[in-house]
């Protein structure tokens, strides 16, 4: 991860093209609805046990964030893409930042009022955020199983 400052960085993302969807939709959390994208483009490509939490009411960073686990440096990379992707297609926006897609072991994205950690196994139980963000209210996301498929 990154040691430097983001003082003088956008709060949001970088916004992609002239047809770029505005933050608020009537009446609809807008921020809810990308992390919701963001899991539902990590559970495409089989990330592990998919946590969205609303630190809104908790912390300053974000009003959500969605922690992934990928079984593998290759998947990790991989699930970072189509995030990245995803994102970009339905939201026409771009992380202000992405740190650790080298070393595929953490990637985090950051997308002002989203943030993605996408983790493998050891670093997710070392750190473990769902445990440090506990008091944060935790987003129901409904896991396609194979009947679902």
């Amino acid at each position: 991860m990154s040691d430097y400052s983001q003082t003088n960085l956008p709060s949001k993302s970088v916004l992609v093209g002239s047809n770029a969807m505005n933050t608020t939709l009537d009446g609809i959390d807008a921020s809810r609805e990308l992390a919701l994208t963001v899991a539902r483009s990590a559970e495409e490509r089989k990330a592990g046990d998919i946590v969205l939490l609303r630190v809104a009411e908790v912390s300053y960073l974000s009003d959500y964030f969605v922690m992934v686990t990928g079984y593998s440096r290759v998947q990790v990379r991989a699930i970072a893409g189509a995030v990245e992707d995803d994102v970009e297609q339905e939201w026409q926006r771009r992380p202000i930042r992405t740190e650790g897609k080298s070393e595929g072991s953490w990637v985090l994205q950051d997308y002002g009022d989203v943030i993605v950690h996408i983790m493998m196994p050891k670093e997710r139980e070392f750190y473990n955020l769902e445990a440090f963000w506990g008091h944060a209210e935790r987003i129901d996301f409904p896991v396609s199983g194979p009947e679902g498929d």
